[in-house]
């Protein structure tokens, strides 16, 4: 039996709970909580007809039970509505059941902006709902779909000037990773050590000193800006500092994500003797971090226990920070500085942490925490998105089966203004989205691309689908039902145009013309063997693909036929003829199992624009003759030369000589990283650096770390 589902906020959980119980046929999701001069929304399972709104089956009431005179419209397929033009306030969604008798009632309210947490009491109230939601999910299905995966590494790869800079999506807007270099130095993550190395004499590279950050931490990412070096650590245990109030430590102690992002301030005026300026930290895992216009921001996630609220009188649900500068307790977050985002159900919060990094010893710490998970990340210089995957219900087979729901994404967005964070609006697409590259802002639109189903689900057979949303998140423009049976393998947004790639079988590269965001178009396809995990812009007419080739297995008894990963695969993608896109050049490495951290990782990519130069660690495999699975050979890093004219020439081979019998490279001396300064290419693995010179790419140095 199906039964009413509501997607509850601040407002209404007693009525909007009991109304899980009550109700029958048409299942509804309806937002609790709306910015004014937004539009509020509500779907359904099943569509409903015009009808429905003009005889009053749908509408809404105000708190004095009288209709509200709004814009009242039905979406094209009949299963969502939006109502514009609520004044703040408090609102109640009508509607009636199939039989046209009973009325049942979703309460909303209308803020002016995202209000804030106000007691302990609200805050648990909150906790309590999810759990009731919570039992009530795990008494139907024991299982749920998993979002995939993206890497939210980084990486010193790109760069026009003397030296390399980060491989960033935005312009502007820089990313961490575990290298960075400006010039005359290069900072490297090695195990729980940054090493600092002189590279401004290639040929005598030198480790000027080791900043040891203490076993409790382990560095993960790093930034440069200017004299300041800032490290991003996980910390073990936040139970080394202690607490504001002792009486949480017992709850805390139980807590299963037991840790603190922490970012740490270094004067690098002398490299040679870096100097701790400040600590900060906010409880839990980071999903992100950027850093632009002179603002450092990362987003981490917690998951407090609130299971044990019953058993534990005392425990805190509020997500603790630290900041040296303010003496070496950890508190929990004011509650004015929690809010709970529109349509949340979730127990996890999204913190959001912002520090202007030109003083950062005196500049003040922002930190807003926001009750709803995030995943994925996208920002541009002015505005902040993070993701949240919704699962819809499932249908029952049996005691033993389950057929689940579909999964969407929740996209909020958080305009900024250095570190004021201001919460603006959401909205819900289709699908879920692969990762950052998913996503783009431009021109004060925001545009995603997001898989909708699964490719093994017979009951929704996977496709894909393209969003347009204006700068208040309202959905203005789409594109739905492309390369049906298929999933996206990567995208890439470049002005008015937008680049996908979905796979199944072959590999179809969509160009689609954004350039009139209320009506999108594809404007052609092609189709080859393999797929791109990345798409890199080479010039406003050309791509560049890194990813796999495949080949068809028909030898399957029948079956259907098996598509094999074979040998990495770097593509030249022609789109000058939009209607036409060419693969104009290819290069296929090594065979199965041949690997590079830039299928997953697009900051692994080294690129020099002046000298057309394009570089990325490989580990290789080969298929011996007779053998049915390829074997290691070698491993290091490959330089190309990538035009439009010439297509795709190595250029530099930076492999290691083969070993004979060796199974796997050496995590020691494995390449990372490629970046350059001046005439000099540097390879950085865990414990060494090599430099080569940029023309003939002969080894001019060597340092051991």
């Amino acid at each position: 039996m199906k039964r009413w589902i509501i997607s509850i906020g601040i407002l209404g959980l007693v009525v909007s709970l009991a109304s899980l119980f009550y109700f029958t046929k048409l299942s509804v999701t309806a937002q609790s909580v709306v910015l004014s001069g937004q539009v509020f929304q509500a779907s359904f399972s099943s569509a409903i007809g015009k009808d429905a709104l003009e005889n009053e089956d749908v509408y809404v009431e105000d708190q004095q039970g009288k209709k509200v005179d709004a814009n009242y419209s039905l979406t094209s397929n009949g299963k969502s509505i939006e109502i514009e033009g609520l004044n703040e306030g408090s609102y109640i969604l009508r509607v009636k059941d199939k039989l046209g008798i009973t009325k049942t009632g979703f309460p909303f309210h209308v803020y002016k902006e995202l209000p804030t947490v106000q007691s302990e009491a609200e805050l648990k109230a909150h906790f309590e709902m999810v759990k009731k939601l919570q039992n009530i999910q795990n008494e139907k299905f024991a299982f749920t779909e998993t979002a995939e995966e993206s890497s939210e590494l980084s990486s010193d790869a790109r760069g026009s000037g003397d030296h390399s800079t980060t491989n960033n999506q935005v312009e502007g807007v820089d990313e961490a990773d575990i290298i960075k270099t400006n010039g005359t130095h290069i900072y490297s993550i090695t195990e729980n050590n940054i090493a600092v190395v002189n590279i401004e004499d290639p040929t005598k590279m030198k480790e000027e000193t080791k900043i040891r950050i203490g076993s409790d931490y382990y560095p993960m990412q790093l930034f440069l800006s200017d004299k300041t070096l800032i490290v991003l650590a996980q910390k073990n245990s936040i139970h080394a500092l202690p607490y504001e109030q002792s009486g949480n430590d017992i709850a805390r102690m139980s807590m299963p994500m037991d840790s603190m992002t922490t970012a740490l301030f270094y004067d690098i005026s002398n490299p040679a003797e870096p100097k701790l300026q400040r600590e900060v930290g906010t409880e839990g895992h980071m999903s992100g971090a950027r850093l632009t216009a002179g603002t450092l921001y990362y987003v981490t996630n917690v998951y407090p226990n609130f299971w044990i609220m019953e058993e534990q009188e005392n425990t805190e649900l509020r997500p603790y920070t630290y900041d040296s500068e303010k003496g070496d307790t950890v508190k929990p977050l004011p509650y004015e500085d929690l809010s709970i985002l529109p349509n949340s159900k979730e127990a996890t919060y999204s913190i959001i942490t912002a520090l202007d990094v030109s003083n950062p010893e005196k500049n003040e710490v922002i930190t807003k925490g926001y009750l709803g998970g995030s995943e994925q990340l996208y920002m541009s210089k002015n505005n902040l998105y993070l993701t949240s995957s919704i699962y819809e219900e499932g249908t029952s087979t049996g005691k033993m089966f389950w057929n689940p729901g579909s999964m969407d994404t929740e996209v909020f967005k958080f305009a900024l203004d250095k570190t004021a964070i201001q919460f603006v609006a959401s909205n819900r697409l289709k699908g879920h989205i692969l990762n950052q590259f998913s996503m783009d802002e431009h021109d004060g639109y925001f545009r995603a691309v997001t898989t909708k189903g699964n490719s093994w689900n017979e009951n929704e057979v996977s496709e894909n689908n393209l969003f347009i949303l204006d700068e208040g998140m309202k959905l203005i423009g789409s594109l739905t039902g492309l390369a049906k049976d298929e999933r996206i393998y990567s995208a890439r947004f470049m002005g008015d145009k937008a680049y996908m790639v979905t796979f199944k079988e072959t590999d179809p590269l969509f160009v689609i013309d954004v350039a009139t965001p209320t009506s999108p178009k594809v404007l052609g396809e092609l189709k080859i063997p393999g797929f791109s995990n990345y798409l890199h812009p080479l010039d406003e007419n050309h791509l560049i693909g890194f990813g796999y080739e495949t080949r068809v297995d028909t030898q399957s008894g029948g079956k259907e036929p098996l598509i094999m990963t074979e040998g990495m695969k770097i593509s030249l993608f022609d789109v000058s003829d939009f209607a036409n896109p060419k693969e104009k050049d290819t290069e296929v490495i090594g065979d199965q199992g041949t690997y590079s951290p830039i299928q997953y990782d697009h900051h692994a990519l080294f690129e020099h624009q002046e000298k057309h130069l394009y570089g990325f660690p490989v580990s290789i495999y080969e298929r011996q003759p007779g053998k049915e699975y390829a074997d290691f050979k070698q491993d290091g890093a490959l330089i190309y030369e990538i035009t439009p004219e010439n297509g795709i020439e190595r250029k530099g081979d930076l492999l290691r000589p083969e070993v004979s019998g060796q199974m796997y490279e050496e995590w020691e001396s494995s390449i990372q990283r490629i970046v350059y300064a001046g005439d000099t290419i540097y390879t950085i693995a865990m414990k060494e650096i090599k430099s080569y010179n940029i023309n003939t790419y002969k080894q001019t140095g060597l340092v051991k770390f």
